[in-house]
């Protein structure tokens, strides 16, 4: 069972599950502010989840491509939508500020 740390909290899930919804299943601050009312649910085109991910994951899917290569997000900065990452080994995730997640300010 893979293994995320996402701030103080350890997470194992099922290989293949998706990131969202492991880390909202287990009650992780994953959206800020107003975001965990706000959001696409899931299909990708907010941005609202994005994360840093240390661990080994699967190219940009074209939503993630398209929704991170425009403001507020950038291109250059190495985050992620938890939306579209499917979880097949340990993970460690870092959560930044701002609505989209896209500052520069670590919150976890």
């Amino acid at each position: 069972m893979p293994k995320i740390i996402f701030g103080d909290q350890i997470i194992t899930c099922d290989v293949g599950e998706n990131l969202r919804k492991v880390l909202l299943k287990h009650n992780a601050a994953l959206y800020n502010g107003k975001a965990n009312i706000i959001n696409c649910m899931g299909i990708g085109s907010c941005g609202t989840c994005a994360v840093e991910i240390e661990g080994e994951l699967p190219e940009r899917n074209w939503k993630e491509k398209a929704r991170l290569s425009f403001p507020p997000h950038n291109p250059e900065k190495q985050r992620r939508l938890a939306c579209q990452i499917t979880v097949e080994n340990d993970l460690t995730i870092t959560k930044y500020d701002g609505f989209w997640g896209q500052g520069d300010r670590r919150l976890f």
